[in-house]
């Protein structure tokens, strides 16, 4: 394998090391987890949970472009990859500690150690999709990305059936497989399910090798003393020149809002459906495994479209899928089906939840892909991890929106249904944003060289 494939290799590598924090952990297995057994109850779980979130993306939104400047302006993406990495291995293993019905410090502990690993997995993000241009000409960094997110997404879908098969307890204390959990682990103290942390660690550390074996910065010259300084006061005069560039100023806007609404389904999907529809850990991870494969194919063949058609089509597309499900998932639970009444014994609002949970895999991964390849092209080539910075902090710095507006419309309503619906007003208005975006985009930067 030359050298240039194997960056590329090296670069879908960390896609595929870091996804289980998002599937097993923020999604599919912990995050039930806590607001069914370790808060006092499901529903002020997932308020403890939305403020957790909203509060750890507000501290760290405003950190992501200075940071991305500084890396521009000194290099050494490198070294600062690897202090994230040490964050997102602390903050997962960490989550051992998060016992059924614990005290209130334990669980102030256990949202700040989760918050700690999150802060390592978006700041990585950042930095490692910012050498996303210089893995190829433009026209395929569709297809790299694509396939990227995909193969994220087989490496969340086999680390979920890893868990499931051999480690999560149901609450009769066995596995999917019917056994107990391996290594001698407690199913009474729900040690299995609570080994998803370390296992998240431990996955990242294997995995994550070949990105520092195989993706070399490129060569550059030595840079001048103040490089710290200069970075700072050109991210200074980017923040002021972003309301005159159009196209980008849309685009952080659009990204900002429908981002957020899809970290609201990944961050609830799984808490909704253990106390909407009152599914067991067993039940969420086959939902998980559902929407992990379909979207591993649905990235893939996401990616084409990208490359020949740009990523604009694409992106409208999935918001417009996912704006569907959020109305489908609103209108179904225990009793009803797209807000048609059903039997309370009816398998039905399961079936169609498992269909939701495929779309969404779906829709939100090529989402995802094809948002970073459309920044590639809006940023400049010269400050792309800036470019990224700035990506992550309109990702972040209205993040607290839809957490905070789910737990908001929960804790009023006291109706956990309910309290989804505030996704669905975020990606309308992303979707609107969307008509002031150059989809070449800004128009010094079309032409210019992607590597």
């Amino acid at each position: 394998m030359d050298s240039a494939r194997k960056r590329i290799w090296g670069w879908w590598a960390f896609d595929w090391a870091n996804q289980p924090y998002n599937t097993l952990l923020l999604t599919f297995i912990f995050a039930p987890y806590f607001a069914a057994s370790v808060a006092p109850d499901p529903g002020s779980g997932q308020a403890m949970w939305g403020w957790m979130l909203a509060i750890s993306g507000v501290l760290t939104a405003f950190f992501a472009p200075i940071l991305g400047a500084v890396a521009d302006n000194t290099g050494h993406k490198r070294a600062w990859i690897s202090l994230w990495s040490l964050l997102y291995v602390v903050g997962a293993f960490a989550l051992w500690w998060a016992t059924p019905d614990a005290d209130q410090m334990t669980i102030v502990l256990v949202l700040l150690a989760f918050a700690i690993g999150l802060v390592g997995l978006e700041y990585g993000i950042v930095f490692t999709n910012s050498i996303l241009p210089s893995l190829g000409p433009r026209t395929e960094l569709g297809r790299i990305s694509g396939t990227g997110w995909a193969l994220g997404y087989v490496g969340g879908l086999m680390s979920l059936a890893v868990m499931l098969a051999v480690l999560a307890e149901n609450d009769a204390g066995v596995t999917m497989l019917g056994i107990a959990p391996l290594f001698g682990l407690d199913p009474e103290l729900r040690e299995g399910t609570r080994a998803v942390g370390p296992f998240t660690a431990l996955w990242y550390i294997v995995f994550v090798i070949p990105f520092f074996l195989w993706v070399r910065e490129p060569g550059a010259p030595p840079k001048a003393p103040g490089a710290v300084a200069r970075g700072l006061t050109e991210l200074k005069a980017t923040l002021r020149a972003l309301p005159t560039r159009r196209s980008l100023f849309a685009y952080l806007g659009s990204s900002m809002l429908y981002r957020d609404a899809l970290n609201g389904i990944y961050a609830f999907g799984g808490i909704y459906a253990a106390g909407v529809l009152e599914w067991t850990i067993i039940q969420i991870g086959v939902f998980g495994i559902l929407a992990a494969a379909v979207g591993a194919v649905a990235c893939w063949f996401g990616g084409k479209p990208d490359s020949r058609f740009g990523p604009k089509p694409v992106i409208i597309g999935c918001i417009l899928l996912l704006i569907v499900v959020c109305i489908i998932i609103v209108g179904t639970d225990r009793t009803m089906v797209v807000f048609v009444g059903v039997e309370p014994s009816s398998n039905l609002p399961d079936i169609v939840f498992y269909i939701c949970g495929g779309l969404i895999g779906a829709g939100g991964g090529t989402l995802q892909a094809a948002s970073r390849t459309m920044l590639v092209r809006q940023a400049n080539p010269e400050r792309m991890t800036e470019g990224f910075g700035l990506y992550a902090l309109s990702g972040k710095v209205l993040s607290f929106i839809a957490p905070a507006l789910i737990a908001l419309a929960t804790t009023v309503t006291g109706n956990q249904r309910l309290g989804i619906t505030p996704l669905i007003g975020l990606f309308v208005v992303g979707l609107v944003l969307l008509l002031w975006v150059n989809p070449k985009g800004e128009p010094e930067f079309e032409c210019a060289p992607s590597s």
